[in-house]
């Protein structure tokens, strides 16, 4: 009879955790499903909806069918009262949320991933494998994981917080050669100190939580270090950098855990992360390296050439020179989101549309304040996704177009990009704007953008300057449009 309950004990756990295995396997699918939709608007909703059934798949089967040495999770209360309170906050703070502040919240939840991270690699410290220990001390995968996952963690925690400081405006830019220095010196204080706690042998864990605080410490003051000196017109870069951080460090847990599901998310997210810093340093000539310790925006000591003279163009000659064009190029900026234009945008586009004038979007990788801001703007407006051109395709039939309409872009159509090699932005691909015939460009005044140097865009003779609040302008040139 107790060879009976055993084998029925054994039949329940093993079926148990083979259930388990399938749930994580269908959640790993979703995922994937969900990121794959993500590569185009009109599927990027439902992406995020199966990515979110997956992460509810796994939560559900990891409380229920889980085991701990044999045992069923515990603390049901303290568990869904944490769930609801972290659903309830991020509900609101995302209805709240306004467009222009999304790079901020966006940088906040990847440093909220990282602490979580970093959090789970203090916790498990003290219960590293005594049979690890036993034969390997120290020098074991565990504690290897433990401590990749607090250090990469922490940073990306830290360095997500400086840019939301630096994004929302609270934090200023720090550029000096020690502060590189610094750096150098603190990564190789905690690539020392990690080899010298992985040698202390046979010893109980416990023994070395001080030193696992103190690395703590160091990768958290690292974190904040590393961000500090980049410049703003390089954060879109950063913040990719650091969401691939934070899937490292969670792959880190899924390997401490054995979980696959775990492990797959955080492996999807740092390598998304990987490519889309990649590409973004493409999009701007520049390498990895040149963006952490070059000096792009905030800092640069551009030679400004001879100005001319600000010409600017009315409401009704801004109107009529749309109205009779045969195709028109719209370059979104950050001024647009901050305006909350684009639906004015997308209105002035169908009206022209209607009169049979051209309408594309040119969208540079970098504008904005994170990757794709421009892209999420605009299809928050119903913009088709056929009518976003890169700034390469845009380039290429840029002379054809009649009018260039720069909506709170700046850098990003700067053309000391090309012709000033002084310049901090000097060699980054631009929108040509000048290439067009007409240029006009929507701005409140004529403060320079998120890389702080002049833009000679606005002095030239082709451009015409329309200043004034976006949102204003454009539903007067709507108006003025609609009467032609």
């Amino acid at each position: 009879m107790d060879r009976i309950i055993e084998f029925s004990k054994y039949v329940q756990f093993t079926f148990g955790d083979s259930v388990l295995e399938i749930i994580y396997l269908i959640a790993s699918g979703l995922f994937i499903l969900g990121l794959k939709m993500l590569s185009h608007p009109d599927t990027a909703k439902r992406g995020n909806l199966w990515a979110a059934a997956g992460m509810l798949v796994a939560i559900i089967g990891t409380l229920f069918l889980h085991r701990h040495n044999g045992q069923k999770l515990g603390n049901f209360g303290y568990i869904f009262a944490a769930i609801a309170l972290g659903i309830a906050v991020g509900w609101i703070v995302s209805r709240k949320v306004k467009m222009t502040k999304m790079p901020e919240l966006v940088s906040f939840f990847n440093g909220m991933g990282g602490a979580a991270a970093a959090l789970i690699s203090l916790m498990e410290f003290p219960h590293i494998s005594k049979e690890l220990i036993a034969e390997h001390g120290m020098l074991n995968w565990q504690a290897l994981v433990i401590f990749l996952g607090l250090v990469i963690g922490s940073v990306s925690f830290a360095g997500s917080m400086v840019a939301y400081g630096k994004l929302d405006g609270k934090v200023k830019d720090i550029r000096s050669k020690f502060l590189r220095l610094v750096n150098i010196i603190l990564l190789i204080i905690i690539v020392t100190f990690i080899a010298f706690l992985m040698t202390r042998g046979h010893i109980n864990p416990a023994e070395l939580k001080p030193f696992i605080y103190i690395l703590l410490g160091i990768s958290l003051v690292y974190g904040v270090l590393f961000v500090m000196p980049i410049g703003g017109a390089d954060m879109p870069v950063i913040i990719s950098l650091l969401n691939s951080f934070t899937g490292v460090a969670a792959a880190m847990g899924g390997f401490l855990y054995g979980n696959l599901v775990m492990l797959t998310g955080g492996i999807l997210v740092g390598s998304a992360g990987t490519i889309l810093t990649v590409l973004m340093c493409k999009a701007m000539n520049r390498s990895l390296f040149n963006v952490i310790v070059g000096a792009f925006g905030g800092g640069g000591t551009a030679i400004e050439s001879e100005q001319g003279l600000i010409k600017e163009i009315s409401i009704t000659d801004a109107a009529v020179l749309l109205s009779y064009s045969q195709k028109v190029i719209i370059v979104p900026g950050y001024g647009l989101a901050v305006a909350q234009a684009q639906h004015l945008a997308y209105d002035l586009d169908k009206l022209l549309e209607d009169k049979g004038v051209d309408v594309k979007y040119a969208i540079h990788p970098v504008a904005g304040r994170m990757p794709g801001h421009m892209n999420v703007l605009l299809a928050e407006a119903d913009v088709p996704y056929e009518k976003l051109l890169e700034s390469d395709e845009a380039n290429s039939d840029m002379e054809t177009v009649d009018v260039v309409v720069v909506i709170g872009a700046n850098d990003v159509v700067n053309p000391a990009a090309e012709e000033d090699p002084a310049s901090p932005i000097y060699g980054m691909p631009i929108v040509k704007a000048l290439k067009a015939k007409n240029v006009i460009v929507m701005k409140r005044g004529m403060g320079k953008g998120y890389a702080a140097i002049e833009n000679n865009l606005f002095y030239h003779d082709k451009t015409r300057m329309l200043f004034g609040n976006a949102k204003d302008s454009l539903q007067k040139i709507v108006s003025e449009v609609k009467s032609i």
